[in-house]
């Protein structure tokens, strides 16, 4: 599977344009790793437990687009975006969505 932020693939040519796949998660925050966060809000820099976290989740996400475009039978997947939401408080979305193509041969 070939994964492109780009609206076209780099050598190759699309013949068929499948549908728009996606792949998301909902994440929580998570206790422990919130009293790491709160003493790091005091002294301030990067809150890595936080990092973690989201990192984990949206490679989860990309891990669901690939397999929704595999589902459609597809070669690539193009014009590939992420987006993120608040759910509720301590809790987000990560949305990955893109084009499921056919290449030419």
């Amino acid at each position: 599977m070939i994964y492109s932020t780009t609206e076209t693939v780099p050598g190759g040519e699309i013949s068929e344009v499948l549908d728009i796949v996606t792949g998301n998660i909902v994440q929580s925050k998570h206790i422990g790793r919130d009293v790491m966060a709160g003493i790091k809000s005091i002294v301030g820099g990067e809150i890595r437990g936080y990092t973690e976290i989201l990192t984990e989740a949206r490679n989860k996400a990309f891990q669901r687009l690939g397999e929704s475009a595999q589902q459609k039978g597809a070669d690539a997947v193009v014009g590939i975006r992420f987006t993120t939401s608040a759910i509720m408080e301590g809790s987000s979305e990560i949305l990955v969505f893109g084009t499921a193509v056919k290449l030419k041969k």
